[in-house]
């Protein structure tokens, strides 16, 4: 299997993320792969449902906290986005080499949060499911501009904190129990593709935070 990235830029991003638990990568996707993977959403939409909070049984829609949509991937089921299982298997197996994490597994959605949705502060993470270890969003946001809201605040541990605007093809990577984030208010419709590396795969999947 072809790499999609060099291991040069693979290096540098696990650098960063081994520093300060996070980095952020423009152009992560090429323009082929980001629009088989932004047509592949659109089309998906209609079976988008509302996202919840919680895990199992604890898991109930609350939108004072979140208000966004998903639609759960499946490997088997959405074979047709096959170059981007070959990436985050790449994803994976970097992790595994360079950073020793021993993961094992994965979920992801894609994710939409229309006009209003919006996302307060959280980890990635449950008490009684401790399983992430890195979180990954992909943004699809073609022509994003400022005044379209919906970015990512991520929280340093100074307590300070920044914005991440979500453009299109842009990657965000980071550790899923130490860093809190949030998505700031939309003001248009806000796409991304986002999930998480396990540890070991998740029983039962399809879980939201």
């Amino acid at each position: 299997m072809n790499a999609y990235h060099s291991l040069e830029d693979w290096l540098s991003w696990m650098d960063d993320i081994s520093s300060k638990d996070y980095v952020i990568i423009d152009h992560f996707l090429q323009d082929e792969l980001y629009a088989e993977i932004k047509s592949f959403f659109l089309g998906k939409l209609p079976n988008f449902k509302e996202a919840g909070i919680g895990a199992h049984s604890d898991n109930q829609i609350d939108t004072r906290i979140r208000g966004d949509f998903t639609y759960w991937l499946d490997r088997e089921g959405d074979a047709q986005l096959q170059a981007y299982w070959n990436l985050l298997d790449e994803t994976m197996h970097i992790f595994n080499r360079y950073c020793y994490l021993s993961l094992s597994g994965y979920e992801f959605h894609l994710a939409h949060y229309p006009s209003g949705g919006h996302y307060d502060k959280h980890l990635d993470q449950f008490e009684n499911r401790n399983n992430r270890m890195i979180s990954m969003i992909i943004y699809l946001n073609d022509d994003w501009k400022p005044g379209d809201g919906g970015e990512l605040e991520i929280f340093e541990k100074d307590g300070t904190s920044f914005l991440v605007e979500p453009l299109a093809a842009r990657c965000v990577l980071f550790k899923s129990a130490v860093v809190p984030h949030a998505v700031l208010k939309a003001h248009k419709n806000r796409f991304s593709l986002t999930g998480w590396l396990l540890y070991q795969p998740s029983s039962v999947g399809k879980l939201s935070v």
